[in-house]
């Protein structure tokens, strides 16, 4: 971009404007600067303010400097105009600042030069310049109304660059800013969420993605924060997953893995952050699925899954009965209990279930019993039970490290009848669960 201004260079016939061109225009200056801002405030309503204000003083400020530069340049071609550039960078800079585009700013520009020139043209009927002298005067004032929105464009250009690079930066310290604890207050994130030009939403919700190459590339909507780029790349959605948002995302996110944790208060965001990641843990095990898994689909399996330790310490607690049998007889009384539990079934539709005669459950069961004893019929104590067993299996297929086995007093043998009895039959023995698909975590599932 120049550093300089040239308004009139010789023309076509090696002619140049003579020299005392610019002492005859240069007494119409005071009053043409004042009928350009007129017309200026009168046909662009981005600039219509009183003239008292700094807005309206800086306009006639403009104005009366690019004209005092053009009639200094006709004089002398190197006369300094770097007051000029900068005024029109800061034109240029200061519409980006406000959000606008150029038009205004542009328009402006064709007043002044309309009003210049018909200013010129008065002055020629009075002066009787030559065709020549106005032709080239006439090449003048385009070329210098042209520089000036150069320069004004080359001021917005810079400022679009420097605040894109600045409203990314602010937008990562608002994103940190939300997901610190404890919470900041609203007012502090508003403080900054102005200069990240971010609205601030009540509620939002947190995507967790899984990383992979090309990830931060993925086009996102403007009012969506964010790093993909990080670790453990995330998204943080203002308000609910609707479904076009949905819909955007799969297609966003279209061969990485990824979840969608609860939609919370802004104060929030950092537990919905969490469930997500949760969530995205349990999709790589494959526990849920689908291109964008919810955890209100999930809330159940999220809570049990929390805490593994504690599962393992739960189980270990509640099924201590069974910890010293046999592996293959635990396995096989484990999961008639947790067939009992989670359909709340008779004998027959647990055998069903398991792929087993009913006589042989109604043998596990008494064992069950003689086992667990009144534990195998207290309400809270086969509530617990069922919520260890399911934690466990969800571990299980999560693939955390067993926990050992709690020792115990030596069960009843396993009478001979019992093995025969536990092989599958019959159709519904390949339509059922598999063993293997059922809990055996904590050592006392296996």
């Amino acid at each position: 971009m120049a550093n300089s201004l040239h308004p009139h260079q010789p023309d076509w016939q090696g002619r140049t404007l003579p020299p005392d061109l610019a002492e005859l225009i240069r007494p119409e200056l005071p009053s043409l600067a004042e009928e350009i801002t007129t017309r200026i405030r009168g046909a662009i309503p981005e600039y219509a303010q009183p003239l008292d204000r700094s807005f309206g003083q800086a306009l006639r400020t403009s104005v009366g400097m690019a004209l005092t530069t053009f009639v200094d340049h006709l004089a002398d071609p190197h006369a300094p105009s770097a007051d000029l550039i900068r005024l029109c960078r800061r034109l240029g800079l200061n519409e980006a600042r406000k959000g606008r585009s150029l038009d205004a700013l542009q328009a402006a520009y064709r007043v002044g030069a309309q009003v210049s020139w018909h200013r010129i043209m008065e002055l020629n009927r009075r002066a009787e310049l030559s065709s020549p002298v106005v032709a080239v005067l006439a090449d003048a004032v385009l070329n210098f109304v042209t520089e000036l929105a150069s320069q004004s464009h080359h001021g917005y250009l810079t400022e679009q660059a420097s605040s894109a690079q600045q409203r990314q930066e602010w937008r990562r310290r608002l994103l940190a800013l939300i997901l610190e604890c404890p919470a900041p207050s609203r007012e502090a994130v508003e403080e900054v969420a102005i200069r990240a030009w971010w609205t601030v939403p009540r509620e939002v919700t947190m995507i967790a993605v899984q990383a992979g190459p090309g990830l931060a590339d993925c086009p996102l909507d403007a009012d969506i924060l964010g790093d993909l780029a990080a670790l453990e790349p995330y998204l943080l959605i203002p308000g609910p997953l609707t479904p076009r948002r949905n819909a955007a995302l799969v297609s966003w996110l279209a061969g990485y893995r990824a979840t969608a944790g609860l939609t919370v208060p802004l104060a929030e965001a950092g537990d919905s952050l969490r469930w997500a990641r949760q969530a995205l843990a349990l999709s790589r095990a494959g526990i849920i699925n689908g291109p964008l898994a919810r955890c209100q689909d999930h809330l159940v399996t999220l809570w049990l899954v929390a805490d593994l330790a504690l599962a393992d310490k739960l189980a270990g607690q509640e099924l201590a009965a069974l910890a010293g049998l046999p592996p293959q007889r635990r396995r096989h009384l484990t999961d008639t209990l947790a067939a009992l539990l989670e359909t709340r079934g008779s004998a027959v539709q647990v055998a069903e279930r398991l792929g087993v005669h009913p006589q042989t459950v109604r043998y596990r069961l008494r064992q069950l019993e003689e086992l667990l004893g009144d534990r195998f019929t207290d309400p809270d104590a086969r509530f617990a039970m069922e919520l260890a067993l399911r934690a466990a299996r969800l571990g299980d297929y999560a693939g955390r490290p067993a926990a050992p086995a709690a020792p115990a007093a030596a069960p009843p043998r396993e009478r001979p009848r019992e093995r025969a009895r536990d092989r599958p039959s019959g159709p519904r023995a390949a339509a059922g669960p598999a063993a293997a698909d059922l809990p055996r975590a904590a050592g006392l599932l296996s």
